[in-house]
């Protein structure tokens, strides 16, 4: 068992938002040029900088009476390091057989399996409820003249038929906080591995053949990748580091120019051919959408990050074009749709996976795949 230390990237990324800090996060889709403004709906939400600083000696016993939390509120994209983490560790194990053959080669097999625990992810700490979104998404459910709860709204004002007044779906910070998420060790991973190596030397030949096949699963292969706060096991799929199969090569020879030459000097001596040859299946490719159908509000507050919303993904053969000059599409995109309302989508972060023949596997069917792929849809809707 090896225990590590929570990466220091914990540490760098607190920076918070104003009026203590020096970052925004929006709390929806922002236009580049105008970042205070919401570019689904044109939304303005205040001038965030320059920032007011607190007033020197402030702290939590003797606190800024005069700062105005409305300008700030809700407060977003602000991590939280909780203080129930504990410390990552793994479980390594192997077991492992040689057999020798003559006096110059062994060959091994090797099974290898690493279980990981409390690893550091990202998890919303303040989702949104979609069951209560979804009811005040139907107009006879408000009172007249309000905006129905949607994608990107868990934190707007509702007033229900009855003139109840709902102040957002979120919880359990509630209204005066917005997406902010935990950085929690809560994360798990799994990795197994037939490792096989054959190694051989004789006189000026030196070689060692390694094989490996493995598999290696995670919730959040980084920290910018989320899970989802309602399910943490639908986040779980393919690590993006995950490589199926593996092969590796390595060879040395000793030339014998001076044997060839019948001359023994330095210029007939120490002469070598080696290399590495590797033949090796893909990386997965990564599903990223970025709209906010699932109804929780857990946006993304980093470089990089993406949120927990998948695409729904019908059955069928992704038909890869080999030829991405003739205009058609890249892939049968017809299999992808946009999540339902309510739902965080039934693909998986990595739904495709290279195999040992350089065809790409998708629900059985093989085809060629020349590169990588990464799809995602657009806040606004559609691939």
């Amino acid at each position: 068992m090896f225990y590590t230390a929570i990466e220091a990237l914990t540490i760098g990324i607190m920076s918070a938002n104003a009026p203590y800090g020096t970052t925004y996060t929006s709390p929806a889709p922002p236009l580049f040029a105008t970042p205070f403004i919401t570019a689904a709906n044109g939304q303005k939400r205040g001038q965030y900088f320059p920032v007011q600083l607190a007033p020197l000696n402030t702290t939590a016993s003797h606190p800024d009476a005069s700062l105005d939390w409305a300008q700030f509120e809700p407060i977003s994209g602000v991590p939280a390091y909780p203080a129930s983490n504990k410390i990552p560790y793994t479980s390594e194990y192997m077991l492992s057989i040689e057999h020798g053959f003559g006096n110059n080669t062994v060959l091994s097999a090797s099974y290898v399996g690493t279980q990981a625990h409390h690893l550091l992810v990202l998890e919303e700490a303040n989702p949104g409820n979609p069951a209560l979104c979804v009811q005040l998404g139907n107009p006879a459910n408000l009172a007249p003249g309000q905006t129905p709860c949607g994608p990107f709204s868990e934190s707007n004002v509702f007033i229900a038929a009855r003139g109840q007044t709902i102040d957002g779906t979120r919880g359990p910070l509630g209204p005066s906080f917005g997406s902010d998420t935990l950085e929690a060790a809560i994360g798990n991973s799994n990795y197994n591995s037939l490792q096989v190596t054959l190694r051989h030397s004789s006189g000026p030949l030196q070689l060692l053949a390694a094989y490996t096949f493995a598999k290696s699963l995670d919730e959040s292969s980084n920290l910018g990748e989320e899970v989802n706060p309602l399910n943490r096991s639908l986040s779980r799929a393919l690590s993006a580091f995950d490589i199926t199969q593996n092969f590796v090569v390595s060879y040395s020879y000793q030339i014998p120019l001076e044997r060839l030459l019948n001359a023994r000097n330095r210029w007939t001596q120490g002469w070598e051919l080696s290399g590495i040859a590797r033949l090796t299946t893909g990386l997965p490719v990564t599903l990223v959408n970025y709209g906010d159908n699932s109804l929780l509000g857990a946006e993304p507050n980093g470089i990089n990050n993406y949120g927990i919303d998948e695409p729904d993904v019908a059955a069928g053969a992704i038909d890869l074009n080999r030829n991405p000059r003739n205009g058609k599409p890249y892939f049968n995109t017809g299999l992808f749709s946009e999540n339902a309302l309510g739902t965080p989508g039934n693909a998986s972060r990595r739904n495709f996976q290279w195999s040992w023949d350089g065809k790409l596997r998708y629900g059985g069917a093989e085809e060629c795949a020349p590169d990588r792929i990464e799809i995602a849809t657009s806040p606004a809707g559609g691939l």
